[in-house]
């Protein structure tokens, strides 16, 4: 079935596989990077189907008026995919300001001020769906992404709200939460200068297995774009769409654990209130 679908960070990974197999099926694509000429061969094979946009989703009067523009160029879009961002790797003391910085103003003020920019649109035709691409790392953290997951779990307590406050308008928002995957992050890594002091320590344990090739990727980045295109059909959508089996395993591991600390300080957790 053929739809409209905006999607930031199209130029590789998800938001380039969503884009192509969207196309496959006839859809409409408004697809937003900073190089364009990164699609110029989807352009070329699909021509007024795809329409492309250059902005930094870290400029926000650029991204309200990409926004307004393809929803008065198209009248309507059914799917909004907020996928645009990038890891940093490094523990949080080797991390400079600068790094902390650009990395909140992408990966979470970006995503949230895409979602504020849509949803005028998406209440005014009478609903739509929403993805947010977050991670695993949205429900649980490694060491030597600090900042990263600090975005991820920022904008998936973002989305938690926002998503009670616009159901009335028939707007449903899925936090897509991948695993490990064979795309192209690790090429888009950001890394801190190592310091001899983190050498000995899980920070680099992780960081040694990621350059050495040790990390275990078993995500499919095809299979996940399928899902992720079919989860838009799905009534109820989703609240959250984790994928992958590592994603799976270390995300209901990290529930558990976090449910059963509750359980333990549950007598000091009901001793507090007013008597």
């Amino acid at each position: 079935m053929s739809s409209t679908w905006f999607i930031t960070g199209t130029s590789s990974g998800f938001g380039r596989r969503l884009t192509e197999k969207l196309l496959a099926r006839g859809s409409r694509v408004v697809a937003t990077l900073r190089k364009t000429n990164a699609l110029d061969d989807l352009k070329a094979r699909y021509g007024n189907l795809l329409r492309l946009a250059s902005v930094d989703v870290t400029d926000t009067q650029a991204v309200r008026q990409t926004v307004d523009d393809a929803f008065g160029a198209l009248g309507l879009i059914d799917v909004v995919v907020s996928n645009a961002g990038y890891g940093l790797f490094g523990a949080a003391e080797e991390l400079d300001d600068d790094q902390i910085h650009q990395q909140i103003e992408t990966n979470l003020i970006g995503s949230i001020q895409l979602i504020r920019a849509v949803l005028p649109h998406l209440r005014n035709q009478g609903g739509g769906r929403i993805l947010q691409v977050s991670s695993e790392g949205g429900q649980i953290a490694y060491p030597g992404l600090s900042l990263y997951h600090a975005t991820k779990w920022g904008i998936e307590g973002f989305v938690e709200a926002v998503r009670q406050e616009v159901a009335p308008f028939g707007i449903a928002i899925t936090l897509v939460e991948p695993g490990p995957t064979r795309t192209n992050f690790a090429a888009g890594l950001v890394s801190a200068r190592p310091t001899d002091v983190y050498e000995n320590t899980p920070v680099g344990d992780l960081r040694r297995a990621w350059t050495g090739g040790t990390f275990a990727v078993t995500g499919d980045p095809d299979k996940m774009a399928e899902a992720m295109i079919a989860s838009a059909d799905q009534t109820p959508a989703p609240h959250r769409l984790t994928l992958g089996s590592t994603a799976y395993a270390s995300i209901r591991g990290a529930l558990q654990g976090r449910l059963a600390e509750l359980e333990e300080s549950k007598q000091i957790t009901l001793s507090v209130d007013v008597d």
